[in-house]
């Protein structure tokens, strides 16, 4: 790769690049192999641990998709934080909401009732978070349980990395679908009643801006970016505390006045993040890089 590039900029968008080229702007999407290397292959956290405190010190400038990832990368490398710009994702405009014809179809082909399900989306995986999920859907009163079933969207992780994800018995009325296909994501956010997003860590948390952009009442986590991303358009709660997202549950599925205002709020917010934007502020920061040296 220098070789090849003979001096030219470098633009290494996912998180790594070759260690020997300085002249380079690198994009960072989490710190989760420094915060959390126990989620991951234990061979790739500590290369990862060991190559990319170096990279980001040699780079010309790095790209952190949330001030929160800027933070921790800060923290991890002790790279100088002018050097470290904010650049957050996007989200498609496929993804405001829908016809109501379209998301009927689309629910109907998945055995599905437009406004009579809550919906999460994520890979089967520990920062997920979905067993305190699990328990707190438990914790519901009955009638909601049985009239709103859970669908869970989301393949399943790594089985060489997640062994220890064990779900358990699984409450009633809990639909695990596995991979959805990609097109088919939009209607699905549109037509459920909420969406719940409690990941324990996000370096950004584009499920949670899609469903903001369809409308959809967010509950999503007070950590990490999850915050940054939703804004006042998501009601937030401690995902570590089964009581309070069991509360935020019921908040999020029964307080009308609640629901009405995170339906307006939550494509407001979501107009905010475009994916125009984003490549606008990274074509910006790449000629100023290029013009610099």
């Amino acid at each position: 790769m220098p070789h090849l590039i003979k001096g030219r900029l470098l633009f290494s968008p996912s998180n790594t690049g070759p260690l020997l080229v300085g002249h380079q702007v690198l994009t960072v999407h989490d710190t989760v192999p420094f915060d959390h290397p126990e989620w991951l292959n234990p061979r790739f956290a500590a290369w990862y641990r060991a190559i990319v405190p170096r990279l980001v010190r040699r780079v010309a400038r790095v790209i952190a998709v949330s001030e929160w990832t800027r933070q921790r990368i800060l923290e991890w490398t002790a790279v100088e934080p002018e050097r470290v710009v904010v650049i957050r994702n996007g989200v498609d405009a496929r993804f405001f909401r829908l016809s109501a014809e379209r998301v009927q179809r689309t629910c109907k082909s998945l055995g599905l009732e437009p406004g009579r399900y809550v919906l999460t989306v994520g890979t089967l995986e520990p920062r997920k978070n979905l067993p305190r999920v699990l328990e707190a859907w438990r914790q519901l009163p009955k009638e909601l349980r049985e009239d709103l079933p859970l669908v869970v969207v989301g393949g399943q992780g790594k089985s060489s990395i997640f062994r220890h994800l064990y779900l358990g018995e699984l409450p009633p009325n809990v639909l695990l679908m596995g991979h959805i296909e990609d097109e088919i994501l939009p209607a699905l956010y549109s037509g459920a009643r909420a969406f719940v997003y409690l990941s324990l860590y996000e370096g950004f948390g584009l499920p949670a801006l899609e469903a903001l952009a369809a409308g959809t009442p967010v509950l999503t986590s007070n950590r990490s970016a999850l915050p940054e991303v939703v804004g006042e358009a998501a009601l937030k709660v401690d995902p570590t505390n089964i009581d309070e997202i069991a509360w935020g549950l019921g908040r999020v599925l029964a307080d009308e006045q609640l629901r009405s205002y995170l339906h307006k709020a939550g494509p407001e917010r979501a107009r905010q993040f475009s994916w125009d934007k984003t490549a606008c502020e990274t074509q910006r920061l790449l000629e100023e890089v290029a013009m610099a040296k």
